[in-house]
């Protein structure tokens, strides 16, 4: 049973009603208050204090202030008059009990609805930063290309004034060509004439020998002929005798299938353009903001990525990087296991994938101290990858962690 407290305070005026209420050494987090227009509970074990108040109070307005051993509550009153008791007289329990317990439902409904109101602020806060975020990046996109078409139409004006340019410069230079035959004609003699065109012949003739003097020094052209090469339609670059091929076509249909996943029940859906619709684009969209330092703008787009689609595993294995930049440890876990739970079954394809997948996993493990769990993931990424030196290096230092525990441990 618990220990009531009777040693409380009341002043009341007009309009308001003061009580302050002794904690007997307990802090402010061991406190839990209920508080509602005709009751006030105030329980830090094993004391408890309960009030049924004389009239209503306005409990939206009401205050409590709890520090320095004492809780003390400003109870604005309904209707302006002076009570003549802080609580009612009654000692009926039957009474007492249905306000309690109209109270305790009442606060339960008003926690909830706080709750749910938070709920969806945090929702609308989380859009609003995701739209605003695609519509700054809709104006870079607009500047660049108008920068573009600027300086296209810029070069186009300047090519056409070269061109100009160009045709005036060519008529001149025939007018002036026109005028200068006009001026002075042809005045050579016949006999002229005829020793100009023997000398042309002399030199095409000399030009003639030196050419068949030439082909007659090079060596004569070798023998061409086809050799007929097949090869084995892959879609894997392995070759084929070291190939799985039942694993890799399922792993392809996977894909595919993965890609055909949208999921059309989403509410949002209404509000995004069709480029926002695209898992691909919003991945895209998060790497982006990933190698800029936005860890929480790439969550937000691979969050949406995910809801559009959660069968492809780049969303979550990325969306665990930012987890582990975020220190959010447990969710990192969580979406690298997914990714490795996509990327089945084991290919080549998807080799560089697992491994990625099996360090973020291994890395949030020993950053929570399980480096025994830490260990297997990254001796799971050797085995994919055996020549990843920094993979060795890392993995050893686990080893040595988990030696230099164990040796701790005997010695104590």
């Amino acid at each position: 049973m618990p220990l009531h407290v009777t040693d409380y305070t009341w002043t009341q005026t007009d309009s308001t009603v003061h009580i302050s209420v002794p904690l007997k050494g307990a802090t402010a987090a061991g406190v839990d208050i209920v508080s509602t227009e005709e009751y006030l509970k105030v329980h830090f074990p094993p004391f408890l204090f309960e009030a049924f108040l004389f009239e209503p109070i306005d409990d939206d307005r009401s205050s409590a202030k709890v520090g320095n051993g004492v809780a003390v509550f400003t109870l604005p009153k309904k209707t302006h008059k002076v009570w003549e008791h802080l609580m009612i007289t009654t000692d009926d329990k039957e009474t007492k009990k249905e306000i309690r317990e109209r109270a305790l439902l009442t606060q339960e409904q008003k926690l909830s609805a706080e709750l749910k109101q938070k709920a969806e602020k945090r929702q609308a806060e989380k859009k609003y930063a995701l739209e605003t975020m695609m519509k700054l990046e809709k104006v870079e996109r607009d500047r660049i290309q108008q920068m573009k078409d600027a300086e296209r139409e810029k070069t186009t004006a300047e090519l056409a004034a070269w061109q100009l340019r160009q045709k005036q410069e060519a008529e001149k230079a025939q007018q002036n060509q026109n005028h200068q035959i006009q001026r002075n004609p042809d005045t050579k003699t016949p006999g002229s004439r005829q020793t100009d065109i023997r000398k042309n012949k002399q030199v095409h003739s000399d030009a003639e020998k030196k050419k068949k003097k030439i082909r007659a020094q090079l060596p004569p052209p070798r023998t061409c002929g086809n050799i007929p090469v097949t090869f084995t339609p892959r879609v894997f670059p392995t070759a084929l005798r070291e190939s799985r091929v039942p694993e890799e076509e399922e792993w392809l249909k996977k894909q595919a299938e993965a890609r055909r996943a949208m999921s059309a029940e989403l509410e949002e859906l209404e509000d995004l353009t069709e480029e926002e619709r695209n898992p691909d684009w919003l991945k895209q969209k998060g790497d982006k903001c990933f190698s800029n330092g936005d860890y929480v703008g790439a969550v937000n787009a691979y969050t949406l990525g995910i809801r559009l689609n959660r069968k492809l595993p780049a969303l979550y294995s990325n969306r665990a990087a930012c987890h582990l930049k975020l220190r959010n440890l447990h969710k990192a876990i969580e979406d690298s296991s997914k990714a490795l739970d996509l990327l089945t079954p084991a290919v080549s394809a998807n080799a560089a994938a697992r491994v990625r997948a099996r360090v973020r996993r291994g890395s949030a493990f020993c950053q929570l101290e399980l480096y025994t769990e830490g260990l297997q993931d990254y001796e799971a990424a050797l085995k994919i990858e055996p020549h990843n030196e920094a993979l060795q290096r890392d993995a050893q230092i686990i080893r040595d962690i988990i030696q230099g525990s164990a040796g701790q441990n005997g010695t104590q």
